[in-house]
């Protein structure tokens, strides 16, 4: 196999606070929260009143109307962040040989997929009967159909798949992204994740977990990781799109590159369905793979962002994770959790993430973590409280975990020759 450099030539996203990259960054600056109470739905029946909605969106602004009534919004926000990723990459789709578009993959996944159209249809089919259930039903539900979506709309004819792990979603394809490149299979793939669970049975569900903050008296200051006074997640929408290329292709046509990927870890906790390692043991084994498989110390590492749910288990284990990994340095390192801005866009997080990374290391900005109140014994690192700040960011780790145990950890570069 060859061993080929990786970067990232395009982003695209849609966010609760932008419905672009340059909107998603000036908030993240500014210190946004993206939460409010409910408005996609009639929320007095369920314990938890807010989320992070899209605000503004409308697919008529990527795609015909037509297209949109045949698509759940998981793919609607797939398409619109594909759209901007690949006008910010310089690529022309219209005119690609034959040979580029095989050699250009969509890589793509969502942590749950149509929810929107398989919570409709089923009522549907309990109200009206199955002759009323709509013939787009199953390829508007199955979380591939985003990738699928995305090759069509662009004659994309290389490989074509999604990855299903929960909120590791878009890091896993990301990583599967970066080893057909590195391995010399293709010369660039589009990748990310999109999802879109705000509807009354996925908060019902959340809240039946306990996973979910219940702080309908403040809905902008809920999602606050590491404060003494989370109380859970906050459920957000959206999605995001990276186009990561092999380097001398990219420099063929001159691209500009925002940075390169350059290590990748995978680990599972093996422990529990929902619950992550109090020691974080797996988020351990990942971010030391991603170490490994990039080259780097841990005195390397300028920027973690971190997975940083806002649940009382889940930030102490990553922090334990990181502490055990990282020794002293660790109170070296800025982390932060953009979740406190954006929530948790749980199959989209990843993609989001890995924006917010790169563009830490663009501009040699750390973005904040929120509505910080209450110091947390447990959580003692410098998490960039409420506020961004400057420091020279040459290499970030991006982590994401999910439900039923899986780690993933990504490393991002400052490009140089």
């Amino acid at each position: 196999m060859q061993d080929k450099r990786v970067v990232i030539t395009g982003m695209g996203a849609v966010t609760p606070i932008g419905l672009s990259v340059d909107e998603f960054w000036n908030s993240m600056m500014n210190s946004v929260s993206g939460c409010d109470y409910i408005k996609g739905f009639d929320a007095s029946r369920v314990e938890t009143k807010f989320a992070c909605e899209l605000k503004g969106f409308d697919p008529a602004n990527y795609m015909d109307k037509k297209s949109a009534r045949r698509l759940d919004p998981f793919s609607q926000y797939a398409l619109a962040a594909a759209k901007m990723a690949v006008e910010d990459s310089g690529l022309k789709p219209e005119s690609m040989l034959a040979e580029d578009k095989e050699k250009t993959g969509v890589i793509f996944g969502s942590g749950i997929g149509g929810f929107n159209t398989f919570y409709k249809q089923a009522i549907i089919n309990h109200l009206e009967g199955p002759n009323r259930v709509s013939p787009f039903f199953i390829p508007m539900m199955i979380p591939d159909i985003a990738s699928g979506m995305i090759a069509i709309e662009y004659g994309f004819k290389g490989p074509n798949h999604c990855v299903v792990t929960a909120c590791a979603t878009s890091n896993n394809n990301i990583i599967d992204s970066y080893l057909l490149i590195k391995n010399g299979l293709v010369d660039r793939v589009l990748s990310g994740g999109s999802e879109a669970g705000v509807l009354e049975i996925g908060i019902a569900g959340f809240n039946a977990s306990k996973a979910l903050s219940t702080r309908n008296d403040s809905p902008k200051t809920a999602s606050r990781p590491f404060d003494a006074t989370r109380d859970g997640f906050v459920v957000g929408e959206g999605g995001a799109v990276l186009i990561l290329e092999e380097l001398e292709v990219a420099k063929k046509r001159g691209a500009k590159i925002y940075a390169e990927i350059i290590g990748i870890g995978l680990s599972a906790d093996a422990y529990h369905i929902t619950a992550p390692d109090p020691e974080g043991r797996g988020a351990i084994l990942s971010m030391q793979m991603a170490l490994k498989t990039a080259g780097l110390q841990p005195t390397d590492i300028d920027y973690i962002n971190m997975h940083g749910t806002s649940t009382s288990l889940g930030d102490i284990a990553e922090t334990n994770a990181i502490k055990s990994l990282f020794g002293e340095y660790a109170y070296k390192l800025n982390v932060s959790s953009t979740k406190s801005m954006t929530g948790h866009l749980l199959g989209a997080a990843g993609g989001v993430e890995a924006i917010a990374s790169i563009l830490a290391i663009r501009n040699n900005i750390v973005p904040p973590t929120i509505n910080f109140e209450h110091p947390d014994p447990e959580c003692d690192l410098n998490y960039t409280f409420n506020k961004p700040q400057s420091r020279n960011v040459d290499v970030a780790i991006s982590n994401a975990f999910g439900f039923g145990g899986h780690n993933t950890s990504v490393v991002f570069k400052k490009f140089e020759e």
